[in-house]
């Protein structure tokens, strides 16, 4: 290892001997004026171009070039996502990947509103070394369009050819951009060839859960239909009207943003088993007559004091946090792996106390749900700015996080601390297991595993890693999305590039719905709902650039359902 460093750095000596006495003309004299031993530099050029020979050798796609250098540095990392508070050090499984790796971590996160603190960032072009956000984001394009991040492919042909070893050809394929080049690598993502090798086990985060104590108490009401759901409702307001002192929320959603509402649009939609297209053209879920009927259901809610203002107005993700861990809200429309380890506390104290899943909003036919599975675009995607301190580092490290030997080390921690070979599988220690099981945030501080550190996580790898990892009140959870799941992967990245005219107008009726569903829920009859909702279809649909973004979305989309037929060859 220091052999191939000292060897680095004689290369960079000679080539910049070599530079000088080639810049200073070809009359024989050095810069300073004396005559040059030419003698003395071919032999340096050639000792140059053994090393850099030399170094190409240990460059490939078959060693990771992580092992070249394992000196010290500390990279910044951005991640987009205010209630991420992970710090690196401290526990087992970041002691263990710097020791490894010689990389430390430096995360950066928003104090407020995540897209205020990175659209400052990328206007003083400041982006730190790594940056983590949703695929979704419009900023990823931004960052992209504005020259501020690097092509992964390319630092990879340069520094680490083992990258092209770990990464996914089909996620590589998805990311492409017009240009030819992959910017961003995404976590939690599933191709379809996973689909067909793993589908089976895949859950999905899109739940509704009710307390159950409450809900047993109530008789387990059917809430799948208009009339049940809204009569469980006001029959857990009337028999729990109080938690410990504090009034009870019948139903709780996810937190509104300038964008709009997971709960009230793809999770509601998805358990309506509502259509994304019909006959290959893409199809407006939001005027669909059983959606607008489900709507229509929340806005009683509303008026029958079911669901306070505060549900869908003020409330941020820490304080629902905490109202879930109050055992506030007696039902919920919610990503389940948002609270999990909420749930997992309220079961050591009362197991009769958790949220569990159950059947939720369902169409007039009582189709099953269609829940959205891990898709190719995954959640997030990692980018490298062109900031970056260390470019062969930053890409080997990269290479490292999303490899198998990475994510086993970010999973399962270190060999003989944290898990061991038993019965023949890599598995968790009883101990750390159990510790797992019964309180994930002294297992975090500990351990640091089981991806506390995520952003390059492989769910399709942990697969092979999660004997064991079948406890309440988790289990119930996951167990009832299984078989519900699908792959909606076609319908990723379908909005405009976001800055051009149809796509900043994409952005505006965007928003304008976000800001129109809060007032169609607290309109005062179905009536003025109607008439709220025909003025935002017309606005929409009158815009000058309406044709233009249909016909850019069913592109898109037609796109997708090609890139996906062919990584099913890759």
């Amino acid at each position: 290892m220091n052999k191939m460093r000292k060897s680095a750095m004689l290369l960079l000596a000679m080539m910049t001997c070599w530079t000088l006495v080639a810049c200073s003309g070809n009359n024989g004299t050095s810069s300073n004026g004396s005559t040059g031993d030419h003698t003395n530099s071919n032999a340096n050029l050639m000792e140059a171009k053994e090393a850099n020979a030399s170094r190409k050798k240990t460059t490939s796609q078959d060693e990771p070039a992580w092992k070249l250098d394992t000196t010290p540095i500390t990279f910044d990392w951005y991640i987009n996502f205010d209630w991420f508070n992970s710090k690196w050090g401290g526990n087992v499984v970041s002691n263990y990947v710097t020791k490894k790796t010689g990389v430390s971590l430096n995360f950066i996160v928003p104090a407020g509103e995540a897209s205020e603190k990175l659209n400052t960032m990328m206007a003083a072009r400041s982006l730190p070394d790594f940056i983590t956000l949703g695929w979704y984001e419009d900023s990823v394009v931004k960052m992209i369009k504005g020259d501020m991040v690097l092509p992964l492919n390319e630092l990879a042909d340069q520094y680490d050819p083992y990258f092209f070893k770990v990464a996914d050809p089909a996620k590589l394929n998805w990311y492409t951009q017009a240009d030819g080049n992959v910017y961003g690598y995404p976590n939690a993502s599933s191709s379809p060839a996973d689909y067909q090798k793993y589908g089976q086990l895949f859950t999905s985060n899109q739940t509704f859960v009710v307390r159950k104590d409450m809900y047993e108490a109530l008789g387990k009401p059917d809430m799948s239909t208009p009339e049940g759901f809204l009569g469980a409702l006001k029959a857990a307001k009337e028999k729990f009207p109080e938690v410990d002192g504090q009034p009870l929320i019948p139903i709780g959603l996810h937190e509104f943003t300038e964008t709009g509402n997971y709960s009230l649009e793809s999770y509601l939609q998805n358990f309506l088993a509502i259509p994304q297209q019909k006959n290959g053209k893409l199809y407006d879920r939001r005027s669909d007559p059983t959606y607008l009927k489900w709507l229509k259901v929340f806005r009683q809610a509303h008026e029958d004091g079911l669901m306070p203002t505060d549900v869908y107005i003020d409330e941020k993700r820490l304080e629902k946090d905490e109202k879930i861990s109050q055992g506030r809200y007696f039902a919920m429309l919610y990503q389940w792996s948002d609270f999990t380890e909420i749930n997992q506390a309220l079961y050591q104290k009362d197991p009769n106390k958790v949220y569990i899943a159950i059947d939720g909003p369902a169409n007039d036919a009582h189709d099953a749900p269609t829940l959205a599975g891990n898709g190719i675009s995954g959640w997030t995607v990692t980018l490298i700015s062109k900031n970056v301190k260390d470019k062969k580092r930053a890409i080997a490290f990269l290479s490292y996080l999303l490899s198998e030997e990475g994510n086993k080390d970010l999973y399962l921690g270190e060999k003989g601390v944290t898990y061991d070979t038993i019965d023949g599988k890599d598995q968790f220690l009883p101990d750390v297991m159990h510790l797992l099981n019964t309180d994930r945030k002294a297992f975090d501080s500990i351990y640091g595993s089981s991806y506390m550190y995520w952003m390059l996580m492989d769910t399709n790898m942990k697969l092979a890693w999660m004997t064991g990892m079948d406890a309440e009140p988790a289990k119930q959870i996951a167990d009832w999305t299984r078989g519900k799941t699908v792959s909606m992967s076609e319908f990723d990245n379908l909005d405009p590039d976001p800055t051009t005219k149809e796509g900043i107008a994409e952005d505006q009726n965007v928003r304008l719905w976000a800001e129109t569903l809060p007032k169609l829920l607290m309109s005062g009859s179905d009536a003025e709902f109607d008439q709220l909702f025909t003025e935002f279809m017309n606005s929409i649909t009158e815009d000058p650039e309406y044709e233009a973004i249909v016909a850019s979305r069913q592109a898109a989309y037609e796109r997708n359902v090609q890139k996906l037929k062919s990584s099913l060859n890759q």
